[in-house]
């Protein structure tokens, strides 16, 4: 360790974590000083009936509420407007996010346009958000995003087909309510990609330049509890101590890059995402393989420490071959979890390429990476993804 190395970690968020920690709900609202609710979730979850046993334990706990269910698998800016527009005429002080990283990264949003002027477009960057918002309690139902203790709301330009991000320590929840329970309906596919996320977050925050001791231990953690328990987790979705190891996992990942960002993988799969609608989750599946074998050489040591997480049998190894099977140990956990898609599936052709590096080369993951990529190195990890 650098003995002279200076770095900063902050996370204003509470997290209240545990089995059955959704119940004192209303206690947390009320002392938010919040009056009346809006629960912000997706159509899905309303179907499934979990946005219902929230609205019962509001209810109970006597507090007012307003459901607003607009949300997308890829939320848009328009979104958080007609939000934050409901919220308003309804009198909400308070906003409450349930779901994945949609309805999360939408709630923060709108929570932040109730004690901002203009649009969020307008703060679309990092910091330039002026005022806090409303409270925002964050309620995660899937085990990947880490939304619920992040900076960021990740949104989508529907017209222009871009994904705008809006960073700022305003955006960062008032409180995180992790509650492994809620995860226990989660389809196996939605528990794959989620679960390929989180260990996406853990892995791109450990390896690359802005790593720093306290991210380091969060990232080491998550990605233990992810090779013990996500194949668990998808195979046996009733498998409540899987479930509560992938939600911790996830909420680890993100304390790690919350301070550190990622890497490659993330700074391909916005635009990747955003052109062909290619679940987030998925994509940095699809990717993680690709960018762990570019990335070698810019942190040997590091990919050696992964493979041993992995338990890959590197006794009398050199540090590059060990360093080699954290990328076939990864594979196999994409492949034993049910991901086999390319990007070839999802309609990505060697003529979209351009547009895809020339938008991914932009992103601040970019200059944090192991590996300084150039334009024709970003494609050809597409092209090794397709």
């Amino acid at each position: 360790m650098q003995v002279n190395r200076s770095f900063r970690y902050e996370l204003p968020t509470t997290i209240e974590f545990g089995n059955g920690s959704i119940k004192d709900l209303p206690d947390h609202v009320k002392r938010l000083n919040g009056t009346k609710v809006l629960l912000v979730t997706d159509p899905g979850l309303q179907k499934a009936g979990v946005a219902d046993r929230l609205a019962v334990i509001l209810q109970n706990g006597g507090i007012a509420f307003h459901v607003y269910s607009d949300i997308q698998p890829e939320p848009d800016i328009e979104g958080v407007m007609r939000g934050r527009d409901e919220a308003t005429s309804e009198g909400c002080d308070c906003v409450v996010g349930l779901g994945g990283g949609s309805a999360l990264d939408t709630a923060k949003a709108i929570g932040l346009m109730l004690g901002n002027e203009g649009h969020i477009r307008d703060y679309v960057g990092i910091g330039k958000v002026p005022h806090k918002g409303r409270p925002v309690i964050a309620v995660p139902t899937t085990a990947g995003t880490g939304s619920e203790i992040t900076v960021w709301s990740v949104l989508s330009d529907k017209t222009a087909k871009v994904k705008l991000s809006v960073g700022s320590p305003f955006n960062f929840p008032d409180l995180a309510i992790c509650d492994p329970e809620l995860t226990l309906s989660l389809p196996p596919h939605i528990t794959a990609a989620t679960g390929m996320d989180a260990l996406t977050h853990a892995l791109e925050s450990y390896v690359n330049k802005a790593t720093q001791p306290i991210s380091e231990a969060m990232s080491i953690q998550s990605m233990r509890l992810i090779i013990r328990s996500l194949r668990f987790a998808v195979a046996q979705g009733d498998n409540l101590a899987a479930r509560y190891d992938m939600l911790l996992a996830s909420l680890m990942a993100a304390m790690a890059f919350n301070p550190t960002r990622l890497g490659l993988s993330h700074a391909l799969a916005i635009p990747l995402g955003a052109r062909f609608h290619i679940p987030h989750g998925t994509v940095n599946a699809i990717l993680l393989p690709e960018v762990m074998g570019y990335n070698i050489p810019g942190n040997v040591p590091k990919f050696a420490e992964i493979a041993q997480l992995f338990e890959m049998p590197i006794d009398g190894m050199s540090p590059r071959d060990a360093a080699a099977l954290a990328v076939t140990a990864v594979r196999q956990l994409k492949e034993d979890v049910g991901i086999q898609q390319t990007l070839s599936d999802f309609g990505v052709k060697e003529e979209h390429l351009d547009a895809v590096a020339e938008e991914a080369m932009t992103s601040g993951n970019v200059p944090v990476n192991p590996r300084k990529p150039t334009l024709e190195d970003l494609k050809q990890l597409c092209r090794d993804a397709m």
